[in-house]
């Protein structure tokens, strides 16, 4: 079943329910053919009531799950970029976080801590959780995924230092392979002063554990 609305609309209409999805329709059956043609060597049969509309479906979530590949991180924080002599540290933390490990297309998922200390520019705090989502949803391995945070609040704010700290359980090593439900991975990256700076870095590490609200 493929759909063949306008190029960016997918219509999913019953008598009484109608939703509009933002995807584009040829990227959308592509991902579809695809995934009918798994699910037919996997032995299923796509025409059973509960799998005819599976290719579609899992299409589209696929879409969702990657669209950080629509998004430029660099033009989000600039977007919302404010002069301010503040010199403090600013922390954003327990940012829920879901990505795609790109090596078994599984899901990890967490929470992402970003910190910057300003040099003369601020940004909107929910644009640094626009940029953790921006990077998140895409194809990921978790180190890269913290690294990508971390340069882009370096290279659009200039700060004195940027710290970024995630945490995220793996679906590829719970549901496979060594299949161990209770592990947590941890990733950390920083820059400037939180590089040179113990006393700076450990403020940081206090201010992520601390329960302050």
């Amino acid at each position: 079943m493929y759909l063949k609305d306008s190029k960016f609309a997918v219509i999913d209409m019953t008598e009484n329910y109608k939703r509009t999805d933002g995807f584009n329709l040829q990227k959308m059956n592509a991902i579809a053919e695809h995934v009918k043609a798994i699910l037919n060597i996997l032995g299923e049969d796509t025409n059973r009531e509960g799998l005819e509309k599976t290719p579609l479906r899992v299409a589209k979530s696929r879409l969702f799950m990657t669209h950080g590949y629509t998004q430029n991180p660099i033009e989000i924080i600039n977007s919302a970029k404010f002069h301010e002599e503040y010199k403090q540290m600013i922390l954003v933390k327990d940012i829920e976080l879901y990505s795609m490990c790109e090596h078994h297309l599984l899901p990890f998922y967490g929470k992402a801590h970003v910190a910057y200390i300003p040099n003369g520019y601020i940004t909107g705090l929910s644009k640094v959780v626009r940029v953790v989502e921006a990077f998140a949803r895409r194809l990921q391995v978790q180190e890269r995924l913290t690294v990508q945070i971390r340069d882009c609040l370096q290279e659009a704010l200039n700060p004195l230092g940027v710290a970024v700290v995630i945490e995220a359980a793996h679906m590829c090593m719970q549901m496979r392979g060594v299949e161990k439900q209770n592990s947590v991975t941890t990733t950390s990256a920083f820059t400037g002063i939180f590089l040179s700076q113990i006393k700076t870095r450990e403020e940081f590490n206090h201010m992520i554990g601390a329960k302050l609200h």
